[in-house]
């Protein structure tokens, strides 16, 4: 009875025009006896009012005191300050008001409401939280003041919810309902737990409870869906990256380079080299990612020219010797990496505006990096498309890939196309190992994980096809992501192979088939 009185005395007093009066009695009923604190405190909680709380907190520390005329002060270091104005006080003799175990109760109650007006937004949302998990009616006028002051999109979710599983609490029959229908509307596992717990509490409501349980387990199905193929999405990107270098080398010439994974690996070392170098440079420093790409392009180029020029143009026509040098490069590249560098993983430092998540419509969240890196993949490759199909290297790379001969006796240069092809594969491959820094361990062995994927995904959607290197890579990163749940990782790779092997049985040339040396051989 004691609550409701309270409660009854909060909400009338704003209807009659005493709220200022109502914090002053309420104040002053904290320097009265143990009993009278306690209430003193509850009032002051159920106001709302912020300029309680450096009070209330005073009186749980023993800084608050009562001078002989029975005004309060703050005790703030070497100073005294009046309660109500936060004037200076200049009162000597005033003593420190005592408080019991009751009052102690009191004062976390009422500051723990008060912090859902803090102007802090840490306290705020922790005060939003504990009173969700309280659950009490008397919550609500407070909640619902708070909740019309409140800007911040998440504190002011978790607030509605905090006020839906209070009026579930309440008594009233049309409050429960409007909770039940407000958490209903939600996308939340607490929400729908609250439902559940009320649902035995309240059997005539217990159709409506189930209606809203039911509308929450849609919408989080929908959530789940759509963080799963935002995941399948993301390895996608990455696969998309590792293999479109990939595509272009094995499209125009045919070359199995097994070394592809270990330029990806160059790639990232790049970037922690270059991170490493701009450290020092104050004005450079935020921008070593962005200078990492062409850089490891250049790195990644620069090799993959000498293993073309040196080893590889040696050996067309020859595809299991191919095969078997480009490995043992990579062996090599490995171990150079690790003499130079160490075998334990080198850290790279995300940039700010890659770090955090990113939260969605239905509560979807995202985060930052693999969202970047799916964004990175799509202008990788339109640059790659761009730079085939809008330039003369570009112009002599598809004459070679559609016929070797003939482009040889209309004077291009085929020797050059291939080391540049090659080039520019590897580079891209290295482009790669930027991306993949950012989500990996940067290790010797980075590139190895990803050499067979790339593979797949070229020999899926179509031998030096981008278009089908795209849809190929996106297909089987979404697919993986959809079976690892059911599957595990290990046993869902395993069933993209086995399904690869078998459509690759009925279209050998895949998705989109080209027409060209590769296409032939």
């Amino acid at each position: 009875m004691r609550r409701i009185a309270i409660l009854l005395l909060v909400l009338l007093a704003p209807l009659a025009g005493h709220a200022q009066d109502a914090f002053e009695a309420a104040l002053a009923g904290l320097g009265g006896g143990f009993a009278q604190q306690a209430e003193a405190a509850e009032r002051l909680g159920m106001l709302g009012d912020p300029r309680a709380v450096p009070i209330l907190r005073a009186l749980s520390d023993g800084r608050l005191l009562r001078a002989g005329d029975g005004a309060l002060l703050v005790r703030e270091g070497d100073r005294n300050t009046f309660a109500l104005t936060g004037a200076a006080a200049e009162i000597s003799g005033a003593e420190p008001v005592r408080i019991n175990n009751r009052v102690r109760a009191a004062l976390r109650g009422a500051l723990g409401r008060l912090s859902l007006v803090s102007p802090d937004q840490a306290e705020r949302l922790a005060a939003a939280e504990a009173v969700f998990r309280s659950r009490a009616a008397e919550n609500i006028p407070l909640l619902e003041a708070a909740l019309a002051r409140e800007n911040v999109a998440r504190i002011r979710e978790r607030m509605e919810l905090a006020l839906a599983a209070s009026r579930l609490a309440a008594g009233d029959e049309a409050a429960k309902r409007a909770g039940i229908a407000e958490l209903g509307a939600s996308a939340s596992t607490e929400a729908r737990a609250v439902l559940l717990e009320s649902r035995a509490a309240a059997p005539a409501l217990a159709a409506e409870i189930d209606a809203a349980v039911t509308a929450i387990d849609r919408r989080l199905a929908i959530r789940h869906a759509a963080e799963t193929f935002f995941q399948g999405l993301s390895l996608g990107s990455v696969l998309l990256l590792a293999a479109l270098g990939l595509a272009v080398t094995f499209g125009v010439m045919g070359v199995i380079n097994m070394a592809h994974g270990e330029f990806v690996m160059l790639g990232a070392y790049t970037t922690f080299v270059m991170q490493e170098a701009l450290r020092g440079i104050p004005a450079l420093a935020p921008w070593s990612l962005p200078l990492s790409v062409p850089a490891a392009f250049l790195v990644a180029a620069a090799c993959g020219a000498v293993l073309e020029r040196g080893l590889i143009r040696h050996l067309y026509g020859r595809p299991l010797e191919t095969l078997l040098l480009t490995f043992g490069v990579g062996m090599m590249i490995q171990q150079a990496v690790r003499l130079g560098f160490g075998a334990q993983n080198r850290e790279v430092t995300s940039p700010p505006w890659m770090q955090g998540t990113l939260e969605l419509a239905f509560g979807v969240t995202v985060t930052q990096n693999r969202l970047w890196i799916l964004v990175f993949s799509l202008l990788v490759l339109g640059l790659t498309v761009a730079a085939i199909h809008l330039t003369r290297f570009g112009l002599e790379m598809r004459a070679v890939t559609q016929n070797r001969r003939i482009a040889a006796a209309m004077g291009i240069r085929t020797g050059r196309v291939d080391a540049f092809t090659f080039a520019f594969g590897s580079g891209i491959a290295g482009i790669a190992g930027v991306a993949l820094s950012q989500i990996d361990n940067v290790s010797p062995n980075l590139g190895s994980g990803y050499i067979i994927d790339s593979f797949m995904v070229v020999v899926f959607g179509g031998v030096g096809s981008l278009a089908g290197t795209l849809v190929g890579a996106m297909s089987l990163g979404v697919v993986n992501k959809v079976l690892e749940p059911y599957a595990g990782v290990v046993l869902a790779k395993v069933f993209v192979l086995v399904a690869i092997m078998l459509f690759i049985q009925r279209r050998p040339r895949g998705l989109f088939a080209l027409r060209g040396r590769a296409a032939e051989q």
